[in-house]
């Protein structure tokens, strides 16, 4: 009975035993007496107690970690950078999962040679530059590094996912001379862009000052032509009135100066009303008025001889 006993224990034991539950997500891998012999995946699974051993279980997931280090360029600046990796397991097939489980001690050896790969690859690129070229090139140190990474990593039965570079900063000072930098060169084109609008303000009234002054000058011009033609005509026709008043007078037998008197009282009375105070002097004696009469004859004689030798010209008697 007892020995019935100890049988069923030992079964029950090795049932136990011989039971493998693998999460999912995670393969397990099987060695007998320390050698690989197979792969478990992901639900309930068997093996022979005692004899096959779980020498690991492996994470198929994708996993990230942070990282933070600096980097120095070529003309010797600092570069602090912030990073967040995410890689997984390149895929569960058979050799990829022996890399993973045989390559590496144990996790933290391989998570030490992964950082310190993805931190000598960026620092390699960066000393190839320049600190104002770092910024600028985020995303060619992204690729950068997984063109240098993917190889290594197949080897090692992982593959980089994503790498994302957080932060790229430069130590303070050089930071504040960066602002210094943006700052006198936003201060330089805002410099140039004032200098420009004002000579672009200033030759736009430049502009509209002489069009101003143009167009005053040639309409200045055209009243003083017009104002002198009506000065012409109305001499014209005073001259014409005063030798025609002359001529009936002179037929009537009366006397012309009448005419200047009429003219000169008349003038008078207009200086009166308009003058405003200004002193005027006016010729009144005899001998002014007949030299004003002689001067509007001789011009009206003159109008007369031009109008006849007109009248006698080829082109009238046509």
């Amino acid at each position: 009975m007892s020995f019935f006993i100890v049988i069923l224990f030992f079964a029950m034991v090795a049932t136990a035993l011989s039971i493998v539950i693998v999460n999912q997500g995670t393969v397990a891998v099987i060695t007998v007496f320390g050698k690989y012999q197979r792969i478990m995946t992901p639900g309930l699974n068997f093996k022979i107690p005692f004899i096959e051993f779980v020498f690991r279980r492996i994470s198929i997931q994708n996993r990230s970690m942070e990282l933070e280090f600096q980097a120095i360029t070529s003309d010797q600046a600092n570069v602090n950078f912030k990073a967040m990796l995410v890689y997984a397991v390149l895929n569960q097939e058979e050799q990829t999962i022996k890399n993973v489980a045989f390559k590496y001690m144990d996790e933290r050896s391989f998570m030490q040679a992964l950082i310190r790969t993805v931190e000598g690859t960026i620092r390699a690129f960066v000393a190839t530059k320049k600190q104002a070229e770092v910024l600028l090139l985020r995303g060619e140190i992204v690729l950068n590094v997984k063109n240098e990474l993917d190889e290594t990593l197949e080897q090692w039965g992982y593959h980089l996912i994503d790498l994302q570079l957080n932060d790229i900063a430069f130590d303070e000072a050089i930071m504040r001379s960066m602002a210094q930098v943006v700052a006198s060169n936003n201060l330089k084109a805002a410099a140039e862009n004032e200098g420009q609008a004002l000579l672009i303000t200033k030759t736009k009234a430049a502009e509209a000052e002489g069009n101003a002054i143009r167009i005053s000058a040639e309409a200045e011009k055209i009243a003083a032509q017009l104002r002198g033609q009506g000065v012409a005509l109305f001499r014209e026709e005073v001259a014409r009135g005063m030798a025609e008043s002359a001529k009936v007078m002179n037929e009537a037998n009366l006397d012309a100066s009448l005419i200047l008197f009429s003219m000169w009282t008349e003038a008078v009375k207009h200086f009166a009303e308009q003058g405003q105070g200004n002193v005027i002097f006016l010729d009144g004696s005899t001998e002014g008025m007949e030299k004003t009469m002689k001067q509007i004859m001789a011009i009206q004689q003159l109008k007369d001889g031009v109008d006849v030798i007109s009248a006698n010209s080829p082109s009238t008697k046509k």
